[in-house]
């Protein structure tokens, strides 16, 4: 059997404030081409189908279209929610679902209930486990006394094992789960899911199945042969501006895992960071190459420039993110320093000036001492 590891879709995300639907839909759709091309049996989908637990109209139906194509494209769909989806909202039809080849893994109770499917060499197991917020996930596991994530996944995959005991011998066998494991690389654009201050799992509790297909991080990784995360199929931060996206394709022989392969992913939009002054970044012919990326802008001006963010769009018109970071030798004070022996008009002044890295005019220095004397009167 073949598989396909992706999770961490996020449709209906935005970068930015910028709408994401149709890359979306442009590289998710083209897992349908893969599927056929590559002889793929079962998708598997580790969590974050949707961004938000109420996903707009159009997400859903991205989503929808997506999935139709993969299941048109002859593979087997199994899906489990992560901590962006509503699980009740996701599961919704399941049983349905799962008569056209859709299985949403989606209730708690029954994670060590798998989509059994089969192949030449017999039976292969796909235990969905959804994303397990500790405190529900101990009352409905029976486990009171379960501490944290390591706990309740610890739980879930006892009964996994136990439950993979009862089955035939040769019975092959595949968890989907949603989690921060232990060894993991995490960027930016992943929400934390740390109860207590603790949200790693340990490696060692996904022992004794034959693959493991996690999601939540974003960056494709291998923590054992066995464990790996896809990652997610679309860059959501700067801080993802090396990765490359891709899933992995898992065979399972009559032993077990075969191989793994990695298939990287088209990239609709590639993202970028550009450091200087602006006059210089607009100039510069070297950044023309970039006129087509996101872009995450680090202006370097020694006074804040004017509207610069509309400037730089008008020749990177993909620019979507500016901080000011002026250069200067000048040590910073500690504010106990800053404040020491000045008045608020002296402070007034220096902070406008901080800001944006020249002096107040005087007209602005007059009509700063004036609200403050307005402040002083009604005060008063």
């Amino acid at each position: 059997m073949r598989l396909l590891h992706t999770s961490d879709w996020h449709v209906g995300r935005t970068f930015h404030g910028r709408d994401l639907l149709a890359e979306q839909e442009s590289v998710l759709g083209g897992l349908a081409d893969l599927v056929a091309d590559a002889g793929v049996d079962t998708v598997v989908v580790a969590g974050d189908i949707y961004d938000r637990a109420v996903p707009a109209a159009e997400a859903v139906q991205v989503c929808t279209r997506v999935l139709a194509r993969i299941r048109a494209a002859g593979a087997e769909i199994v899906i489990t929610p992560g901590n962006h989806d509503s699980a009740a909202r996701l599961g919704a039809f399941s049983d349905f679902a799962a008569a056209g080849g859709l299985h949403l893994r989606t209730r708690t109770a029954e994670l060590d209930r798998p989509v059994v499917l089969h192949d030449e060499h017999g039976p292969v197991a796909l235990y969905g486990i959804p994303y397990l917020e500790p405190e529900p996930a101990r009352h409905a596991l029976a486990v009171p006394d379960a501490k944290g994530h390591a706990g309740v996944l610890t739980e879930a995959m006892r009964r996994v094992r136990a439950d993979l005991a009862e089955r035939a011998g040769g019975t092959r066998s595949v968890v989907l789960a949603h989690a921060f494991v232990t060894g993991g690389a995490a960027c930016d654009s992943e929400r934390t899911i740390a109860v207590g201050g603790v949200e790693h799992v340990p490696l060692s509790v996904f022992d004794g199945v034959d693959y493991v297909a996690l999601g939540h991080l974003h960056g494709p990784q291998r923590l054992a042969e066995h464990v790996r995360y896809s990652g997610s199929p679309l860059a959501y931060s700067f801080s993802e501006v090396n990765h490359h996206k891709s899933v992995w394709l898992v065979d399972l022989d009559a032993d077990g895992l075969g191989a793994v392969e990695r298939h990287e992913l088209p990239v609709p939009r590639r993202l970028a960071t550009l450091r200087g002054r602006l006059d210089d970044l607009l100039l510069d012919g070297e950044h023309e190459r970039l006129v087509d990326h996101y872009l995450s802008v680090e202006l370097t001006d020694p006074v804040r420039p004017t509207d610069p963010l509309r400037r730089l769009q008008e020749r990177f018109p993909h620019a979507v993110h500016l901080v000011w970071s002026p250069e200067s030798t000048a040590p910073r004070l500690k504010y106990t320093e800053a404040v020491r022996g000045r008045s608020d008009q002296e402070m007034a002044h220096d902070f406008v000036a901080d800001c944006r890295g020249e002096a107040p005019s005087k007209r602005e220095r007059r009509l700063l001492d004036e609200a403050l004397v307005a402040v002083g009167r009604e005060e008063g």
